[in-house]
């Protein structure tokens, strides 16, 4: 059976009710999916990395002891206080884009969301943050898509959430990915909390494969979240890995289970789903926001990977 690690960081200041709130969602998790006795559901290893006063984090609790391995995603929790330049060590931000490099999602929730800006890894990306700082994110991050009008931004790769009490839905967001809607919504039952049921209805947001360790189509797929995939084409894909045409189609399947076509359109769809969710935008400007000129075409793709026509999907699931 796969163990998936997710790890948590433990930053000074950090809001501990997160840190043993989201340990305890995953517990939950690997109960309800250990209850299915199925050999595909991965056991969720839950770890967290203290900070030190060099900035350096260090595992200091691991719910499965066991060899070392790439973790799946590190999840940044939220602060009580005001954020400060002490919870942003340099050595701490290089661990974090090195994490980054290696594969792994990160998750950042209201402060978190600060700490993945300091990083430089949102430059140019979609993020959210809470409404109490969103001002000065804006004036302090300007590189940055700031959106702070949606709850959570599910960039693939990146995962931001506004709210303190966000951590919730971060969490289930990975239990989505990883153990599938089912499991992620008897979760939220169990524990009585919220979760958007968008995902048990029309299947997992797109969660792209990430840990395969093949550098050059992870630089792409790290290009693609950032670019939307608008305007991309297997010429440019293949030039931005540094591959020949035959040579990256082969890998990019082989380290993501999906052509580069297939990738692309499920990224898009991803998006436009949450458009659809949190914003008022027409269908046809989603459409050619998220790199399509046709809106036929568009609402074509959207209803093969959801069930669901956009204008059925707004009408549920819209916020």
């Amino acid at each position: 059976m796969a163990v998936v690690e997710l790890g948590v960081l433990i930053y000074q200041g950090a809001q501990l009710a997160a840190v043993h709130g989201l340990t305890d969602l995953f517990g939950v998790a690997n109960r309800i999916a250990a209850e299915h006795q199925s050999n595909q559901l991965p056991v969720l290893r839950v770890s967290h990395w203290q900070v030190d006063a060099a900035g350096q984090p260090a595992r200091v609790f691991d719910s499965h002891p066991g060899p070392g391995q790439p973790m799946m995603a590190v999840l940044v929790p939220p602060s009580i206080g005001e954020f400060t330049e002490e919870q942003a060590p340099p050595a701490l931000l290089e661990w974090i884009r090195q994490q980054h490099r290696a594969g792994t999602v990160l998750g950042g929730v209201c402060i978190g969301s600060i700490m993945l800006a300091r990083s430089g890894l949102l430059d140019g990306r979609s993020a959210t943050t809470h409404w109490s700082s969103a001002k000065s994110f804006a004036t302090r991050y300007p590189a940055v898509r700031l959106e702070a009008d949606k709850p959570i931004v599910d960039d693939g790769d990146l995962i931001t959430t506004a709210g303190l009490m966000a951590w919730s839905e971060l969490g289930l967001r990975l239990v989505d990915r990883l153990m599938g809607p089912s499991i992620a919504a008897d979760t939220a039952r169990f524990l009585v909390i919220e979760h958007s049921d968008s995902a048990s209805q029309c299947g997992s947001n797109f969660a792209p494969i990430l840990g395969h360790g093949d550098a050059a189509i992870l630089k792409v797929q790290h290009w693609l979240q950032a670019s939307g995939a608008v305007d991309v084409s297997i010429t440019v894909m293949a030039q931005e890995a540094g591959l020949e045409e035959r040579t990256f189609l082969r890998r990019f399947r082989n380290a993501t289970g999906l052509k580069p076509t297939e990738y692309c359109q499920h990224l898009r769809v991803g998006k436009a789903r949450q458009m659809l969710e949190f914003t008022n935008g027409t269908i046809d400007h989603i459409a050619w926001t998220v790199g399509y000129q046709d809106p036929s075409a568009f609402r074509a793709i959207f209803k093969k990977i959801t069930g669901l026509a956009p204008s059925d999907y707004r009408s549920r699931f819209g916020v």
